[in-house]
């Protein structure tokens, strides 16, 4: 547990200002994955479902696209608003782990959206490290409890 507290007491010292805008655009962009997850989820699934590489049941594919929608809107949001950032961006690693390695480069290999998941799982990285930054409210929270 010491060095997760380090990790934070680092990260918390070391972080620029222009990072927080960075922060707020990645969890609007993963909040607005999200929502087009949930308005493509009949096409999602007929993808998921028809695909012979994957020998999964269907039922745990559906669940997984479930996971990934829920995922990426709430720890958007809360990526966004600043508040369990690290956690959020632990929770979201899988997800865009597996949207870099497995959807973009085997499902669907000429796939334009391989960069925005490449950088999004640097970004979720570099954040999960640094935590929120000082335009967030879990700053404001901790302001106002001292």
């Amino acid at each position: 547990m010491d060095i997760v507290h380090r990790i934070e007491t680092w990260g918390d010292g070391h972080h620029p200002r222009f990072f927080d805008a960075v922060r707020i655009a990645l969890g609007i962009f993963l909040m607005m994955k999200g929502i087009a997850f949930m308005q493509n989820i009949s096409d999602l699934q007929y993808i998921m479902e028809n695909q012979a590489d994957i020998s999964l049941p269907p039922a745990i594919l559906i669940a997984v696209v479930y996971y990934a929608a829920f995922i990426h809107m709430a720890g958007g949001t809360l990526i966004a608003l600043g508040i369990f950032t690290r956690l959020s961006c632990v929770l979201q690693l899988p997800v865009v782990f597996g949207a870099v390695f497995f959807v973009n480069l085997l499902l669907s290999p000429v796939n334009t959206e391989l960069w925005a998941s490449i950088v999004c799982l640097a970004l979720l990285i570099v954040f999960m490290i640094i935590g929120s930054g000082k335009a967030s409210l879990e700053n404001f929270f901790k302001t106002i409890r001292n």
